[in-house]
């Protein structure tokens, strides 16, 4: 069984998703729901969002992607393009029982993914910061929404968001969707 690509990420209003190497919100809630759609798989991710973390996460394969031949990190495999990240994504799958590969940011992570992904996790937050990092558009000739689940906003959350799941849309065999 091969495993599906999904993304995983948290997209304000206007379509920002960083700003000068972080995250321009907060949002204890999101973090919760991003681990709980990430654990036990392989993630795959950018040197920028590797560093933005500080550290590899627990409970999943770390993969992050560089140009940069003498960048290494204690508990992370490093892929020199994202053909190589997720080749060894679709290994630590296998050994795992994974069905899912999550690719987790950044912004050029995920527009050389998108095109390969079967499902978007997008946590929409309901704000408009200023930013420098953007998610690609997300087509509706190309994806569906399945599922939105509107969140519960805690004391901790910087802003109102929706949990919302998209499927790639397939074409039938007549060439018609």
């Amino acid at each position: 069984m091969t495993p599906r690509i999904v993304l995983v990420v948290a997209v304000a209003d206007n379509g920002v998703i960083g700003a000068a190497g972080g995250m321009p919100w907060r949002l204890s809630s999101d973090l919760k729901e991003f681990r709980r759609l990430t654990m036990g798989k392989p993630i795959v991710m950018g040197r920028k969002t590797f560093a933005a973390i500080g550290k590899p996460l627990d409970g999943r394969d770390n993969i992050v992607v560089t140009r940069d031949a003498a960048f290494s990190a204690p508990g992370v495999t490093v892929a020199p393009s994202i053909a190589a990240a997720l080749a060894a994504a679709e290994r630590f799958a296998a050994e795992r029982g994974a069905d899912e590969i999550a690719v987790i940011g950044g912004g050029e992570i995920y527009a050389a993914t998108i095109g390969a992904a079967d499902r978007l996790y997008v946590t929409e937050v309901h704000a408009t910061p200023e930013g420098d990092t953007r998610f690609p558009p997300i087509e509706a000739a190309e994806w569906r929404e399945t599922s939105r689940m509107e969140g519960t906003r805690g004391p901790r959350d910087s802003a109102a968001f929706d949990f919302v799941v998209y499927e790639r849309v397939e074409e039938n065999p007549q060439g018609g969707i």
